[in-house]
């Protein structure tokens, strides 16, 4: 054999060496998943669904404002005020002095009156002891008939006159007591414009009262929910600005007989506590509590929140996870109850979910029972 032809040979020798192990490498990258088990990505704890009794609620938003509240003024107009003995947040009583006003012209005409009732009644004594005299001597002839009627008339004209001056003396002993600006009950004073100095004026506002102190929650409810709230049912409000778990327990006294037929609104109204740090004027959430009912339930840690939406991953057989897009509901401690898109059998994740994709293969090391919700 010529060296040219060795050569040739010893090339294609080497060529299909080289065809040989390309072929088995690619058989060997061919190879399944059974011939090389994948390694687990994660070891997770498997949760079921729990059912638990819990209160069923109803949020709704409303104003808080006086039960009722109380205009106080003076009586009398034209006359200054002397005294301002309440401000704004103090606790009065019913017949408490609240302003006093200038009394010394009204001392002065009640004096007066005084003195013209005296007058009367002296008169009125006068024509009554002639009267008297005429009543028992006229028989005998001592008094002629027109001296005897002269006698009776003005015996009632001096005793009219004694009536209207006791009435003239009651007017302005009346006039006298309207100096003193008195609350027309128990409450806390919300606001005051009197001011030591000032002229009284006919309808004035001087005091406003909000009478008992007593404060309510107006809440606005849907006219579809209205049907299960009823006078006696227990609400909690929580006030802004409240620490945490700070809440209000009212009672509603009664609810709304008409609906906003521009909201379809109705307002419910709910009596608060004399101690609580409510304030007419705020604005408050609160929950209207409707009774206990079922719940399927997961614990926070299961809920991954993406893209706007609550998903959980559900173990499926093979120990490999799913994404499962879910809806939840109310929330109780570290427990969140979902209303659907899980079977109650199924397993999920109790934790590390952030770790995971969808089809991810993982580990399940232990599947413990979750505690009982609160009540």
């Amino acid at each position: 054999m010529t060296p040219r032809r060795i050569a040739l040979a010893a090339v294609a020798a080497v060529a299909l060496a080289a065809a040989g192990i390309f072929v088995f490498s690619s058989r060997g990258k061919d190879a399944g998943p059974g011939d090389a088990p994948a390694k687990p990505a994660l070891s997770v704890t498997a949760v079921t669904l729990q059912p638990a009794e819990w209160a069923q609620t109803l949020a709704a938003n409303g104003n808080i404002a006086a039960w009722q509240e109380a205009v106080i003024g003076s009586e009398i107009s034209g006359f200054r005020l002397t005294h301002v003995l309440a401000n704004v947040g103090d606790r009065v009583k019913k017949g408490q002095v609240l302003a006093r006003v200038d009394d010394d012209t009204l001392e002065a005409e009640l004096a007066q009156s005084k003195a013209a009732l005296a007058e009367a009644q002296a008169t009125a004594a006068e024509a009554t002891a002639n009267a008297d005299r005429a009543r028992q001597m006229g028989p005998m002839g001592a008094f002629t008939k027109q001296q005897i009627t002269q006698y009776f008339t003005a015996e009632k004209t001096a005793a009219s006159r004694v009536v209207a001056a006791r009435a003239k003396v009651q007017g302005d002993e009346l006039r006298l007591s309207h100096t003193r600006v008195v609350s027309p009950d128990d409450g806390v004073i919300s606001a005051r414009s009197a001011t030591v100095g000032s002229l009284t004026q006919p309808g004035q506002e001087l005091f406003r009262l909000i009478r008992g102190g007593r404060l309510e929650w107006r809440a606005e409810v849907t006219a579809t929910e209205l049907a299960r709230i009823f006078p006696g049912l227990a609400a909690y409000i929580v006030p802004p600005g409240a620490a945490p778990g700070t809440r209000i327990e009212g009672k509603v006294r009664m609810v709304a007989p008409t609906v906003d037929p521009q909201t379809r609104n109705a307002i419910v109204y709910v009596d608060l506590p004399d101690a609580s740090p409510a304030r007419a004027g705020m604005f408050a959430r609160g929950e209207f509590q409707l009774g206990a009912g079922s719940a399927l339930t997961l614990p926070q840690s299961a809920i991954l929140q993406r893209d706007g939406f609550t998903y959980v991953y559900r173990i499926e057989p093979g120990d490999r996870v799913a994404q499962v897009k879910v809806t939840v509901g109310r929330r109780s401690g570290d427990r969140v109850e979902i209303t659907g898109g899980l079977d109650a059998g199924a397993r999920v994740v109790a934790s590390g979910g952030a770790f995971l994709a969808d089809g991810d293969q993982v580990r399940v090391v232990s599947e413990p029972q979750p505690p009982q919700a609160k009540q």
